[in-house]
Order: C-alpha cells, then sequence, then structure tokens
C-alpha cells in the first residue's frame, strides 16, 4: 500500500498490456461510517469482473482478479481507512493507493488506467510534507489543509538516534534525554533547550552526535521521500534544532520557516493547523508566481487559455506548464496523437473529461501541472497553458 507520490503518475501513465483495471471509492477514517467502506468495494469490484466477463477470458484473469479479492477480505486494511481509495491493477501492476481526499465511485476496464482523481490529488499546489524530530523517533507526515497523516518510512531511512548512529555515539554513556530533542515535558513543550545529563555534562558531545544525526536523517528523506514526491518539507522541532538542521541540510525541498515546538507535545490537529500557517503564505506566493508567468507568456504568445489550442499544443510537447481549474469538468474527447478535441454532451465526465486528459497528456510529454483553485485562476475557461516555445 502506497502514498501517491508525483513518481506515482510515471508508473500509472506507462503504457501497459490491457485490460488495465481501475477502482475509486470514498472511505471513511472512524467507525460507524467505514462499516460500509468494504461493502461498496464489494460491489465495485463486481463491476468490475462483470465488465472482464464480457471480453476476457475468466482464466486469464484469475490471477489479477485474486489480489483485487485479497484486499475485500482484509479486515485490518478496512478498519484504518483514509477518505479516498485507489486501486489499480494490470497483469505486471498492482498499487493500492490511501488518499487523503474523497474520490467518487468507478470501476473502469480499459486499455489504460484511469488515472484523473489521482491526477487532481497529486497536482494539487496545497500538499506538504512534515518532518517531525524528538528524542525518541522521527517521523514523517503529508498534509494539507485540511488533513495530516504519518507516511511509512522507506527501508534505509533512520527512525532513532540509536538506528543512525548505532554504536558510534561520541559518548555511548549518555541518556537519550541528553540531546534534548523533546522530552514531552513543560521546557519542551515551551521549545526550551534540554537539559544535559550524562558523564560530565558532555555539551559537545552532545552537539557532534546531534549533527551526525541530522545528517543521517537528512539525505535518505530528501532521497526516498522530498524528491519523489517534490513536496515541500516542514520541520518541526524545537527552537534550538532548527538552526542545526539547517546548517547540515542539502534539502531543496526543506522551507526556511517550520513549527519551533516539540511535536510531541500537541495533537496531530494543532500540528496540521500549525503546518497550514508555514504553507499558506507560501501556496498563495506560489499561485501567483504561476499566474504572473502565464500573463507575460500569453503577452508574448507563449501562452494561450484556448482549450483547443492549449490540446493542439499539449499533442505536441509544446505545454510547460498547465493550469488547471480545480472541480471544473469539460465533457468531450480528446485525440491524444492529433491534438484534436470534440464537446461530447454525453460524455461522462467523470471519465471522458478534457481538462484532465490535456493534463494527463501534458505530464506525459514532461510538462508541468498544477490544479487551481477557482478564485486563483487566471482564465475563464478552466485552463491556461505556459508554452516552451
Amino acid at each position: 500500500m502506497d502514498e501517491p507520490v508525483n513518481d506515482s503518475l510515471k508508473e500509472i501513465l506507462a503504457r501497459r498490456e490491457p485490460p488495465c483495471l481501475s477502482l475509486y471509492q470514498p472511505t471513511h477514517r472512524t467507525y460507524p461510517e467505514n462499516r460500509q467502506d468494504a461493502i461498496r468495494y464489494g460491489n465495485l469490484l463486481k463491476k468490475i469482473e462483470e465488465s472482464l466477463q464480457q471480453h476476457h477470458a475468466a482464466r486469464d484473469m484469475a490471477p489479477l482478479l485474486k489480489r483485487f479479492r485479497a484486499l475485500a477480505d482484509d479486515v485490518d486494511f478496512w478498519n484504518y481507512t483514509l477518505d479516498g481509495l485507489a486501486v489499480l491493477g494490470a497483469r505486471d501492476f498492482f498499487k493500492i493507493f490511501r488518499l487523503q481526499r474523497p474520490v467518487p465511485e468507478l470501476a473502469i476496464v480499459a486499455d489504460s488506467f484511469h488515472a484523473k482523481p489521482l491526477l487532481r490529488i497529486l497536482q494539487s499546489a496545497e500538499r506538504y510534507q512534515m518532518l517531525a524530530v524528538t528524542q525518541d523517533e522521527i517521523k514523517l507526515y503529508q498534509g494539507t489543509r485540511d488533513a495530516l497523516d504519518e507516511v511509512d518510512l522507506a527501508d534505509g531511512v533512520p527512525r532513532t538516534l540509536t538506528d543512525a548512529l548505532g554504536e558510534e555515539l561520541t559518548d555511548p554513556r549518555l541518556t537519550a534525554s541528553s540531546y534534548g530533542m523533546g522530552s514531552g515535558g513543560p521546557s519542551a513543550s515551551r521549545g526550551e533547550p534540554g537539559m544535559y545529563h550524562g558523564h560530565g555534562g558532555k555539551k559537545d558531545e552532545v552537539d557532534i552526535d546531534r549533527e551526525r544525526f541530522f545528517r543521517a536523517v537528512d539525505r535518505p528523506i530528501l532521497e526516498h521521500h522530498s524528491r519523489p514526491s517534490g513536496l515541500p518539507l516542514i520541520l518541526a522541532a524545537l527552537t534550538e534544532h532548527h538552526a542545526a538542521f539547517h546548517k547540515v541540510s542539502h534539502n531543496p525541498f526543506l522551507m526556511a520557516d517550520g513549527i519551533r515546538i516539540n511535536p510531541d507535545a500537541v495533537t496531530l490537529d494543532e500540528l496540521r493547523a500549525r503546518a497550514w500557517r508555514v504553507v499558506e503564505p507560501e501556496y498563495h506566493a506560489r499561485l501567483a508566481r504561476l499566474v504572473e508567468e502565464f500573463g507575460s507568456a500569453r503577452a508574448h504568445d507563449l501562452g494561450s487559455d484556448d482549450l483547443a489550442a492549449a490540446a493542439k499544443a499539449a499533442a505536441t510537447g509544446k505545454v510547460a506548464k498547465l493550469l488547471v481549474e480545480a472541480g471544473r469538468q469539460i465533457a468531450g474527447r480528446f485525440d491524444r496523437a492529433t491534438g484534436d478535441i470534440a464537446r461530447d454532451r454525453l460524455a461522462d465526465p467523470e471519465v471522458d473529461d478534457l481538462l484532465d486528459d490535456l493534463a494527463e497528456t501534458t505530464l506525459a510529454m514532461g510538462g508541468e501541472v498544477v490544479v487551481v483553485p477557482p478564485d486563483k485562476m487566471p482564465t475563464t475557461t478552466g485552463v491556461a497553458a505556459i508554452y516552451r516555445y
């Protein structure tokens, strides 16, 4: 089970041997609402099976459907869901994504995966990650303005000081509280420096080990989490640790501002609120930069808000950045080979949405896509394309 990251789109949009099965549904975090989630999943799976029976031999599909059916019977999984679920499967591919936002119920069998719901979540400009550092461990969270959830750390990311340094501590007689990483006590909750215990008051040794710990954490977080996700990273730690962490960090996604508190001393919802106060100014600044960039590009004939023109440009790889209005759907069909579009009132906008088709094509051609709130969108057409040339 994976947290969706930008690198996920490369796998999902890659060409695969059909059929490709895509199942989406909203889920619930708590009882009793989540009691119906597995039942709804089973109903959607039946739709997929019925569609497969019309075009494929049941024996050929048995290995693929076995993995979908196994999820239906996984009681532990259904007890720990988030707000949405995506399950994608083909002969050589099977992924389960827990989502921080609800998605509409969809069960689709096609020659390629239906990526639109994931695309809208992954390309939102308001997402971030947060690295929480305490005396006991590090934790990584991923969030939006409305949700914050812990991320499973990749193999190779040290969880604790001991994981990182093992027997290489400058003075192994120092206790965990020597490092002042946040004990959860009154001084820690106020962000005050920790007490230095240990043989002979070894503050210098503590500082050296703490710096080595930060270095050991920084690189794997960058390689396994920040770079694949492309998300800004907020540091949540006691005040005295921010300067030390920034000093050794080579993570370009690490934000200059952070949360100066022991993250264990507050609730998860308080952490989310504090994180959004850090992210929100940069979120608005980024949107403002994109709007300004589009205005300049359009003034120099290097941008367009015309859907047909943007479609032609996307098909040829001309679009460098594509702004798409959040929540907007334009029913129609898009020929990725020619860039021709055809508006179709009979098309299902959940499946045949021109804006999402343009976004998928732009990404496949190496462009960048950003989903923008309606009140920040610089056009009224639902699309703003910035060209490479």
